[in-house]
C-alpha cells in the first residue's frame, strides 16, 4: 500500500550523483530485483500529487524514456545542495510541504513515509528519520584504533527528510554551500527537526556489497495479493457477443449497462479485488450515462494502471468462461492476447479457457453467460 500524501505535500527525489564508489554504471541506474534502484525510490512517492525527479544531465534522456509519466524531470547542480535547489525551485507556488528522499535509497517503507508526515501534520517545521546509533564507536587510523567515542544521543540519518517548503527553500538559499543533507541546511538557518522512526531495511546502495543486501531485503519483503472476480449477463436481442475483447458471433447478444463483456468485467474486479479497491460499479457506476454502451476495456485499463500506480506487477491472471454457446475455443487465443494488451503483460502470463454447466442452472438452459476470474499481484 502506497502512503496517500495529504494535498499540498510534494516530494523530491535526488538523483544526479554518478555513484562512482559502487562500480560500474551510475548506481542509482542499476538493476534490483528487474528495475532500476530509482525506479524502486520513485515507486514509494507514487501517492503524490506532485514528485520532481531532479538527475545528471547526461541521464536526461534515459529518465524522459524510461521514468516519466506523472514526475516533473529536472536537471540538477554540480552538488547535492544545488540539486535539491533545482528541484525546489520546480515546486515553488505548487506545494506548502516537501519531503526529499535519496534516489539510492529504494527500499524505503511505507511506515517511515508516514512518519515524517505525521510529524510535519502534527506541527513540526522538518521532519526527518533516524536510527539511534547502537554500536561502539572507534577514532582510527592506518588501520589501527586510537581511541572510542561516545554514541550517547548520536543518529544515523536517513531520508526522507521532511519541511515547510518555504522554510528549506530559504535555508538553502541563504546556506548555498554544499552539506551532507538538508537536516544540516535546517539547523544552520534555526529550523528544528523532529526526528521520526527510521528502518534499517531503508538502506542507501553506496557500495557494490549493498546490492546483494538489497536483494536478500527485497526477498523477504514481497507483496503479494491475489483477487477474485465473478460477473454474468443473461442473453438477449443481437447476433454477437463481446466476449475478453473479442467479438464472436452468436444467434443472440449480452444484456449489459457496457458492452457486457462479462470475462473482461470478472477479470477487471479480481484485480479490484486484490487492490481492496471494490469492483467495477464503484469506479463507473452504472448510474452514469457516460458508460452507457462502453467498451469494456476501459475498465480492464483502469484497473491495470491503478495497480502499477501503486508498484505493482501483474504476476498472472486466469480468466474461465462458463457457457454452452458459443464455443470459446477457437477464439481463446486471441482473447489471451487482447487481454495481455490491455494489461500491458506478456500474454503467456493471461490465461482463458472455458467451461460448461453439464446443462444445469441458467447457463445450462442458455439464459446466459457467467465468468470467474483470478490475479495475482506482486510488489518487492
Amino acid at each position: 500500500m502506497t502512503v496517500k500524501a495529504p494535498a499540498g505535500y510534494a516530494a523530491i527525489v535526488t538523483a544526479a550523483g554518478r555513484g562512482t564508489r559502487a562500480g560500474g554504471e551510475p548506481k542509482q541506474w542499476r538493476d534490483l530485483g528487474g528495475r532500476s534502484v530509482l525506479a524502486r525510490a520513485l515507486d514509494a512517492f507514487a501517492g503524490f500529487d506532485r514528485v520532481v525527479l531532479v538527475v545528471h544531465s547526461d541521464d536526461m534522456a534515459r529518465a524522459l524514456a524510461d521514468l516519466a509519466g506523472g514526475v516533473t524531470i529536472v536537471t540538477g547542480g554540480e552538488t547535492r545542495a544545488a540539486s535539491v535547489m533545482a528541484g525546489l525551485r520546480a515546486l515553488e507556488g505548487q506545494a506548502s510541504h516537501v519531503l526529499i528522499h535519496d534516489g539510492a535509497r529504494p527500499l524505503v517503507s511505507d511506515a517511515v513515509i508516514q512518519g515524517v508526515i505525521d510529524a510535519l501534520q502534527a506541527g513540526a517545521p522538518a521532519a526527518a528519520p533516524a536510527l539511534p546509533v547502537t554500536d561502539a564507536l572507534w577514532r582510527g587510523a592506518e588501520g589501527t584504533v586510537t581511541g572510542t567515542a561516545p554514541r550517547d544521543g548520536l543518529f544515523r540519518a536517513e531520508t526522507p527528510q521532511g519541511f515547510i517548503l518555504d522554510e528549506i527553500s530559504k535555508a538553502h538559499r541563504l546556506h548555498p554551500a554544499n552539506a551532507a543533507d538538508d537536516v544540516e541546511l535546517a539547523l544552520r538557518a534555526g529550523i528544528p527537526v523532529a526526528i521520526t522512526p527510521g528502518s534499517e531495511d531503508n538502506m542507501k546502495i553506496t557500495f557494490p556489497a549493498d546490492f546483494a543486501r538489497a536483494e536478500r531485503i527485497l526477498g523477504t519483503a514481497m507483496d503479494i495479493r491475489l483477487g477474485n472476480g465473478y460477473d454474468v449477463h443473461a442473453f438477449g436481442p443481437g447476433d454477437h457477443v463481446w466476449l475478453c475483447g473479442v467479438q464472436v458471433a452468436h444467434d443472440a447478444g449480452l444484456v449489459g449497462h457496457s458492452d457486457a463483456d462479462v470475462g473482461m468485467h470478472a477479470l477487471t474486479d479480481a484485480l479490484y479485488g486484490a487492490l481492496a479497491e471494490g469492483d467495477i460499479g464503484r469506479h463507473f457506476p452504472p448510474s452514469d450515462p457516460q458508460w452507457k454502451g462502453a467498451d469494456s476495456a476501459i475498465f480492464l485499463a483502469h484497473a491495470a494502471k491503478l495497480a502499477r500506480g501503486r508498484g505493482f506487477t501483474i504476476s498472472n491472471a486466469d480468466v474461465t468462461l462458463i457457457c454452452e454457446a458459443p464455443k470459446i475455443g477457437p477464439h481463446a487465443a486471441a482473447m489471451q492476447a487482447r487481454l495481455a494488451e490491455i494489461m500491458g503483460v506478456d500474454p503467456a502470463r493471461i490465461s482463458v479457457k472455458a467451461t460448461t454447466s453439464e446443462r444445469l442452472g441458467f447457463t445450462g438452459r442458455r439464459e446466459g453467460i457467467a465468468a470467474i476470474a483470478t490475479a495475482a499481484l506482486m510488489k518487492a
